[in-house]
């Protein structure tokens, strides 16, 4: 539980200062035998830092549930 609830944590934390990230991706839009054109196209994710919050907290809680379990 203890390992959970630091990965948690660590998780929201990296999730509050990081809101979001993009994956780029290419595509072929041409290819005619040696002539190769490719299109590069990002996208966008993004996350509320709320949502790292929440997990700050649930972290914490599997922390303070496994040091009483024990």
């Amino acid at each position: 539980m203890k390992t959970l609830g630091i990965v948690v944590l660590a998780l929201g934390i990296i999730m509050t200062i990081f809101t979001g990230f993009n994956i780029i991706t290419k595509e072929k839009v041409v290819d005619i035998g040696p002539l190769e054109i490719n299109k590069e196209e990002k996208t966008p994710i993004y996350w509320s830092p709320i949502t790292g919050g929440i997990l700050i907290v649930a972290g914490a809680i599997i922390l303070v549930a496994g040091r009483k379990g024990s």
